[in-house]
């Protein structure tokens, strides 16, 4: 019994951290409209980061330690913060 436990966690841990970080490697996109234009000019160097990490990884044969990965996923969430920024902003009327 202990050992079926154990397997069916350790396949659960598996699947959800396989799932984590294909999400958190999605490429940030601009979604914020010209009403909230600093909040928009944000997102898109965030893009912009996002994009020359990537040519880093890419040159650099993805041996960066995991960390160039990590500034990926860092900014990914940065860039879902400034959505939800704008979407606080269009709820009270800014």
């Amino acid at each position: 019994m202990n050992a079926k436990t154990f397997l069916a966690g350790a396949l659960l841990g598996a699947v959800l951290s396989v799932g984590c970080a294909a999400v958190a490697q999605e490429r940030p996109f601009v979604d914020i409209g010209d009403r909230h234009g600093n909040l928009r000019d944000a997102q898109q160097h965030i893009v912009q980061a996002w994009e020359a990490v990537n040519r880093a990884q890419e040159a650099n044969d993805s041996r960066l330690g995991g960390h160039a990965g990590r500034a990926k996923e860092l900014l990914s969430q940065a860039n879902e913060e400034l959505r939800l920024a704008a979407d606080v902003a269009n709820d009270r009327g800014r």
